[in-house]
């Protein structure tokens, strides 16, 4: 069970992995609606390092992306559910529209995104090339969104 932790607690826990030669996949979202997409995903977003942090976009950051009426879920809420998977070892929070700032204070050994991706679209590019972080790309699981459900559930 994973812990959900402060942007200023996750600095001395990636301090401690460090000292114990842990490696760190790092990845992020919104994670709003959590369907099997997001499981499969942060069960191969594990596998790449002994620890897993989700970096969660915070209620002002998915409504700056997604829009009013987003998130569905407030973003405590998403964190502790993410912490409830197995996969998950810590989930923190950011306000950004992208979490470059807190991938450069982390500096993971690898960083996941989902397939509709490439090195050249992602917005935490910089950051990425900079600290040599590997990256891998995940595929997404068909018909499965968030966005999705939300659909079928307002149109029954």
């Amino acid at each position: 069970m994973g812990i959900f932790v402060s942007r200023n607690k996750i600095k001395d826990i990636v301090k401690d992995l460090r000292a114990k030669n842990q490696t760190i996949v790092v990845t992020n979202g919104c994670f709003d609606i959590l369907h099997i997409g997001h499981v499969r995903y942060l069960q191969e977003t594990k596998s790449c390092a002994d620890k897993l942090i989700v970096l969660v976009n915070s209620d002002k950051s998915v409504r700056a992306i997604k829009g009013e009426g987003r998130p569905i879920n407030n973003e405590n809420d998403r964190a502790e559910v993410l912490c409830a998977l197995s996969a998950v070892d810590y989930a923190v929070l950011f306000d950004e529209e992208s979490p470059a700032a807190l991938i450069d204070e982390i500096k993971p050994d690898f960083y996941t995104k989902g397939g509709d991706y490439t090195l050249d679209t992602l917005p935490e590019r910089d950051v990425i090339l900079k600290n040599n972080i590997k990256v891998k790309f995940i595929k997404f699981v068909d018909g499965k969104s968030t966005t999705g459900i939300i659909n079928k559930i307002n149109n029954k």
